[in-house]
C-alpha cells in the first residue's frame, strides 16, 4: 500500500464522515440558533429549556435521514472491503 492510497482512503473515509454527520450537525445548529433566539427575545433564562427541543430536532432529524445515513456508511464499508485484498499487495 502506496502513501498515496492511504491519503486517498483517509480522505474518502473523511468526506464520508462529513456527509453522514453533516445533516443531523446542521439541524442541531439550525435548532439551536433557533431556540436560542426565542429564549433571548422572551428573556428567559432557564437552560434546561434548549435541550428538549434540540434533543426532539436531532432525534427527527435521524429517523428522516436515517435509511439514506446508512446506506452511504454501508456502501464505504462494502466498497472499503472489496478493495482490501488489492490493497494487502
Amino acid at each position: 500500500m502506496t502513501e498515496t492510497t492511504l491519503l486517498a482512503i483517509a480522505q474518502w473515509a473523511i468526506v464520508t464522515g462529513l456527509q453522514v454527520a453533516g445533516p443531523v450537525l446542521l439541524v442541531a445548529l439550525v435548532s439551536g440558533t433557533l431556540i436560542s433566539i426565542l429564549l433571548a427575545t422572551t428573556q428567559i433564562q432557564e437552560f434546561t429549556l434548549t435541550f428538549v427541543p434540540k434533543i426532539l430536532a436531532i432525534a427527527l432529524a435521524c429517523a428522516v435521514f436515517g435509511p439514506w445515513m446508512l446506506r452511504v456508511m454501508t456502501r464505504f464499508a462494502v466498497q472499503l472491503l472489496s478493495e482490501l485484498p488489492s490493497l494487502a499487495r
